[in-house]
C-alpha cells in the first residue's frame, strides 16, 4: 500500500509537529482492498452465499470421517456419484434457506449476535434435510449420527468462516483505507458505545481513551488503553492522532469548549458527542443554548403589536425606507406591508442586504404590493430626487446611518457625512417633493453625546427640527431609540456567540446600564409617532428603568443552562469579564436633553420638548462641518460638533474630567 500522505512511513514528525505512526499493510493488503471496493453489493452476496454452500460437502465429508461408521465410509468409497447427487440436493436447498433468512444480505462488518442466530437456524435447517433425505437415498447406510455430526460441523464452520471473514475484512479495509485515527476523551458508557461503533468503520480508528478518572488510568477499556491526560499532548504528537472526540455528555457546553481550544492548540480536530440516548430522542439536550426571546429581557411590559387606527395613515401609500436592509429597516418593511401599502420602495447602500431584503419581502408581499429596490446612497442627491420623484413617494421613513459607536469614533469623517448630510439631503429632497410625512429614526446617544456617533444624530435631528419650522407641507418628526435588542451589533448576538464558545463573556463596566427595547417595539414606535406628529417632535417611548448590563449577562447565561464562574462560584460554567468602557462610551444612557415631556393618543408614547438652532445657525453649522470634511480634517470636524451639538463633550474629555461620562 502507498504510504498516506499524511503519516507518512519514515518516523519524522509531520507538519503539524506530530510524529507519524508506523506504516502497516503492503502490496497485498493494497490488492485485496482494491478488489473490495470495486465489488458490487451484488457480487458480494454471491460471494458470501458460495462460502455458506461450499462449507456443505466440506462438513458432509468431515462428519463421516469422524462418525467412522462402516456403512458411512462404504458409502463414501462405493457410491460417490449418489452421494454428490445428494450433497447437490442439499446444496439447493442451502440456497433456498439462505434466502429465507437473507443470510447472505447480512454485511459482515455488521455480524454480530443476531446474524450467529440466523446462522445457527440455516444450519439446522441444512442438517435436517440431510436427516430426511439421506435415509430415504441410502436407507440402512446413512447412519442418524452422521447427520447430527454434519449438523455440528457446518454450525462451527459457518459461524466460523463468518467471524474470520468479518476480522479479515476490516483488516483489509483498515490496511487499504486512508482512516483517521481517533483519540476518544472520555471512557464512560458513551466513550465506550463510541469505540465499539468505531470498530467497523471505514473512515475512523479508535487508537485510545484519555480520561481524568486515575482508576481507569493504564487499563484496558473496550480494547483499548486508558492514558491520563497529563500526556494529552504527546499523546496526540506521538501516536499520530487526527481527531479527538469528547465523549462526556455529563459536563457542561462551556467546559467542553475550553477542552476543546486546548486540544485544538495541540495539533487535533476536536468534535463532540452527546449521549446515545440523546441522540435518539430519549434524553435531553441540557448543554445547548436555547433561541433567546429578547422580549424576556426588557424588565416592563411591551408596547403591543396592533398597531390599531394609526396604521391607516400607510394603507394604499408610497413609502421609502432608507437602510431598509438594516435591523430597523427591514423590521418596518414587514411592518409597513402589515398596513397594505401601493408601493415599498427600498433603499439600501448595500446590495447583498437588499438583495436579501427584498427577497424575503417579495414571500410576503401580496399581489397589490410593488416592491422597488433602490441601490445607493442617502448622500446622493440627484439619485434620492429621482427616486423620490419617480415613484410618487408619500411617506419617508429614515432608518439610514452609520451606528456603532466605535466604529464612527474611529472614522468620524464618514460617520458625520453618511448620517448629517445623508439625513439632510433626503429630508430636503422630501420636502421639495411634498412628501406628506418624514420620520427620522434617532437613538438615545443623541442626548448629551459624547461620541461622534451620537452628536452625528443630533445634528440629524437639529436638521429635521430646522425644516420642520419651515415647511408647510411635509410632516417632520424624530423617533428616539434605546438599544434595539438583537440589532446587529447589540449585546444579546454578542453574548450568544460568547456563551456558546463557552466564554468569557465581555461586559465593558460592572455600572454601566442601558434602555433596551425589542426591534418590533422599535419599528411600531417609527410607524405610529409618523401619526402622531405634528410637526418637528421628538417622539420616545417609555422604556421604564435602565437594564444593567452585568445584570442581562448573568441573565443570559442562567437561561442557557449555565453557571457563572467568579469567586464566589470558582466551579461555574462560564466567566464575566470586564473590558473598560470603549472610546465614546457613556455609564448611562439618556433619552430626553431637557425635562418637558407631553403625552400622546398612546399611554406608552411620550413627545419630548426641545430646543433647536435657528435657520442662520443651523446653516452655519453645516457649512464648517462640510468644510471640514472636504478637507479631511477630523479635528475641524470635531471642533465643529462641539459648537453647535448642546453637551457634546469628546470622550477624551470627559474621561480626564473624571464625569459620569467614563
Amino acid at each position: 500500500m502507498a504510504p498516506d500522505s499524511k503519516r507518512p512511513e519514515s518516523s519524522a514528525t509531520t507538519t503539524a509537529g506530530r510524529r507519524a505512526p508506523p506504516a502497516r499493510g503492503g502490496p497485498v493488503s493494497g490488492a485485496l482492498y482494491r478488489v473490495l471496493v470495486r465489488l458490487t453489493r451484488l457480487q458480494k452476496q454471491l460471494v458470501l452465499l458460495a462460502t455458506d454452500l461450499a462449507l456443505i460437502p466440506l462438513s458432509l465429508l468431515l462428519a463421516l470421517v469422524i462418525d467412522n461408521s462402516e456403512s458411512g465410509l462404504r458409502l463414501l468409497v462405493e457410491r460417490p456419484a449418489e452421494l454428490w447427487g445428494m450433497v447437490a440436493l442439499m446444496v439447493s436447498f442451502g440456497a433456498f434457506f439462505s434466502h429465507l433468512l437473507d443470510l447472505h444480505r447480512i454485511q459482515l462488518k455488521a455480524y454480530e449476535q443476531q446474524a450467529v442466530l440466523r446462522t445457527v437456524v440455516f444450519a439446522l435447517l441444512v442438517g435436517f434435510s440431510l436427516g430426511l433425505i439421506g435415509p430415504m437415498l441410502f436407507p440402512h447406510m446413512l447412519p442418524t449420527s452422521t447427520a447430527v455430526i454434519f449438523t455440528m460441523c457446518f454450525t462451527i464452520a459457518s459461524v466460523t468462516l463468518r467471524f474470520t471473514l468479518r476480522n479479515v475484512l476490516i483488516d483489509v479495509y483498515r490496511r487499504g483505507s486512508n482512516r483517521k485515527r481517533v483519540l476518544i476523551y472520555g471512557a464512560g458508557q458513551t466513550g465506550v458505545q463510541l469505540a465499539n461503533a468505531l470498530r467497523t468503520d471505514d473512515a475512523l480508528e479508535p487508537v485510545a481513551f484519555v480520561d481524568d478518572n486515575p482508576t481507569l488510568q493504564r487499563l484496558m477499556v473496550a480494547g483499548l488503553p486508558v492514558l491520563a491526560p497529563a500526556r494529552l499532548e504527546e499523546v496526540i504528537r506521538e501516536r499520530g492522532i487526527d481527531r479527538v472526540v469528547l465523549a462526556m455528555p455529563s459536563i457542561s457546553r462551556p467546559k467542553q469548549a475550553q477542552l476543546a481550544r486546548k486540544l485544538t492548540a495541540a495539533g487535533a480536530e476536536v468534535r463532540t458527542l452527546p449521549s446515545f440516548a440523546t441522540l435518539v430522542g430519549d434524553g435531553a439536550l441540557k448543554d445547548r443554548i436555547q433561541p433567546v426571546d429578547p422580549g424576556a429581557y426588557l424588565g416592563r411590559k411591551g408596547l403591543e403589536r396592533d398597531m390599531g387606527e394609526q396604521s391607516r395613515l400607510y394603507r394604499g401609500k408610497t413609502i421609502l425606507i432608507s437602510g431598509a436592509g438594516g435591523s430597523i429597516g427591514s423590521e418596518l418593511c414587514r411592518q409597513v406591508l402589515a398596513c397594505g401599502p401601493k408601493r415599498l420602495v427600498l433603499f439600501e447602500i448595500s446590495e447583498l442586504a437588499l438583495y436579501k431584503v427584498e427577497r424575503e419581502l417579495a414571500e410576503l408581499a401580496s399581489a397589490k404590493v410593488r416592491l422597488v429596490p433602490v441601490l445607493g446612497s442617502v448622500t446622493d442627491a440627484g439619485l434620492v430626487a429621482r427616486a423620490l420623484a419617480e415613484h410618487k413617494v408619500d411617506i419617508v421613513l429614515h432608518a439610514a446611518a452609520y451606528k456603532h459607536v466605535p466604529m464612527v469614533e474611529d472614522n468620524p469623517l464618514s460617520g458625520l457625512m453618511n448620517n448629517v448630510f445623508g439625513t439632510r439631503v433626503l429630508a430636503e429632497a422630501a420636502r421639495e417633493a411634498g412628501v406628506s410625512h418624514f420620520v427620522l429614526v434617532s437613538t438615545d446617544k443623541a442626548v448629551r453625546p459624547t461620541n461622534v456617533m451620537g452628536a452625528s444624530k443630533r445634528l440629524a435631528e437639529l436638521i429635521v427640527q430646522d425644516l420642520a419650522s419651515r415647511s408647510q407641507t411635509t410632516r417632520f418628526a424624530m423617533v428616539r431609540f434605546g438599544n434595539v435588542l438583537g440589532s446587529s451589533g447589540s449585546v444579546i448576538p454578542l453574548f450568544t456567540e460568547q456563551i456558546g464558545r463557552g466564554g468569557p463573556v465581555t461586559v465593558t463596566h460592572r455600572e454601566v446600564t442601558r434602555y433596551f427595547m425589542t426591534v418590533g417595539e422599535a419599528a411600531r414606535l417609527v410607524l405610529i409617532a409618523g401619526s402622531f406628529t405634528e410637526g418637528g417632535d421628538v417622539f420616545v417611548l417609555d422604556m421604564g428603568q435602565p437594564i444593567p448590563i452585568m445584570k442581562l449577562a448573568r441573565d443570559m447565561i442562567e437561561a442557557a443552562g449555565y453557571t457563572v464562574r467568579d469567586e464566589a462560584n470558582p466551579d461555574g460554567d462560564i466567566e464575566i469579564q470586564v473590558t473598560g468602557l470603549r472610546p465614546g462610551e457613556k455609564m448611562h444612557e439618556e433619552l430626553l436633553i431637557g425635562a418637558q415631556m407631553l403625552g400622546t393618543h398612546h399611554p406608552k408614547i411620550l413627545r419630548a420638548l426641545e430646543g433647536r438652532l435657528s435657520e442662520l445657525e443651523m446653516a452655519t453649522a453645516l457649512k464648517a462641518l462640510r468644510g471640514a470634511i472636504d478637507a479631511g480634517d477630523p479635528a475641524a470636524a470635531r471642533e465643529a460638533v462641539r459648537r453647535w451639538v448642546d453637551g457634546y463633550t469628546p470622550y477624551e474629555e470627559a474621561e480626564a474630567a473624571g464625569a459620569d461620562a467614563v
